[in-house]
């Protein structure tokens, strides 16, 4: 191709790009006249929002699904920013996998708060300090983050959405390359995350727990002969070299993060419940108090146990259970109605869009 058609088409794609601006700001244009007529309500919509990504990635075209929608999130999270600032609380510090998680969800156009511990990030979406948080919840490999269920269980917060993270774990250094490293930083369970990796390829290489993987590479990048295993994001925040990327021996890597906030989304059509419960400390209890998920025709996608804290002789463990459909949908709504019957401790912890990341 000539240097006069390479031309031609760039004065294509310019003029494309200019059009493509002025729809822009016809769509923000309407956002701020649909922020005039909410008058201050909460412009924060998971379920909205969930249908368009989901519209975006079932057209077709040369863009991919994904690449598609991490356009039109950028789209809605600054026309969102043109009615309301949100502010997100997450578990810091800058860096971490929670914190790609808000942008995830909610894209750049929001104020992304790093708090120190789970609990603090609960407290600062139930203080208003924030208005929403997002916290980790499980891990494809690791299982569930158990002081997050924990929380769940007296918070007045509700889950309105979920994210699906897939986490790629990059071992990252200012050294030049991986004979000069001595020391390898890292959460523990990201350091699970990459044992057999690890194992083959830095065999002899101390391996020390932090607190989180930003912390890793704030130590890395001032340590002679030390790595750190985190994110691309902490690479380019700390500056350090990404010497190995996908190190992680689950291909398929994955943390769910709730997001919580004072928001109950409406139904999708593709949506998740999600319940914790208390079964009487009696043979055959558990199985009495789920039959009528089953007789209702619902799907359970999830059920998890932990230890009660609340010390009473009737409960010992609470089951954190998702199904899917939500909450307001008939089937749904009669096998809640069932349960909150049988069992001695009920909660709905919220009905969300399912993710589609």
């Amino acid at each position: 191709m000539s240097e006069k058609e390479i031309g031609k088409l760039r004065v294509e794609i310019d003029t494309l790009d200019a059009e493509l601006l002025a729809l822009l700001n016809r769509r923000a244009a309407l956002v701020r006249k649909v922020g005039g007529l909410k008058d201050g309500k909460q412009v924060y919509r998971p379920g909205r929002e969930a249908e368009i990504l989901r519209r975006v990635s079932a057209k077709g075209g040369v863009l991919p699904p994904n690449g598609a929608v991490a356009v039109f999130r950028e789209i809605i999270s600054a026309c969102r920013a043109l009615e309301q600032d949100i502010r997100v609380a997450y578990l810091g510090p800058q860096g971490t996998f929670s914190e790609q998680a808000v942008r995830q969800h909610f894209g750049h156009a929001v104020a992304a708060e790093p708090a120190a511990t789970i609990d603090e990030v609960f407290r600062s979406a139930e203080s208003g300090a924030t208005q929403f948080a997002v916290a980790p919840a499980e891990n494809s490999t690791d299982g569930v983050v158990g002081r997050t269920l924990d929380l769940l269980l007296t918070t007045p917060l509700r889950i309105c959405g979920e994210v699906d993270l897939r986490v790629r774990q990059n071992l990252l250094s200012r050294m030049k390359g991986m004979k000069e490293i001595k020391k390898i930083y890292s959460h523990a369970q990201s350091l699970a995350q990459c044992n057999g990796w690890l194992g083959q390829n830095l065999p002899n290489a101390e391996r020390i727990p932090v607190g989180s993987n930003a912390e890793a590479a704030r130590r890395a990048a001032k340590e002679k002969g030390a790595a750190a295993i985190a994110s691309e994001a902490a690479a380019a925040l700390y500056k350090l070299k990404l010497l190995a990327r996908g190190i992680e021996d689950d291909p398929n890597n994955t943390t769910r993060f709730l997001v919580l906030g004072q928001v109950d989304p409406g139904p999708t059509g593709k949506d998740r419940t999600s319940l914790v419960m208390s079964a009487e400390n009696k043979p055959g209890s558990v199985h009495a108090l789920l039959s009528p998920i089953a007789a209702n025709g619902v799907s359970m996608s999830r059920i998890e146990s932990r230890p009660a804290k609340a010390r009473s002789a009737r409960w010992e463990y609470v089951f954190f259970i998702d199904v899917e459909g939500h909450q307001s949908d008939a089937k749904v709504a009669a096998a809640i109605g069932e349960l909150k019957a049988r069992a001695p401790f009920f909660k709905i912890l919220g009905s969300y869009p399912i993710a589609s990341n």
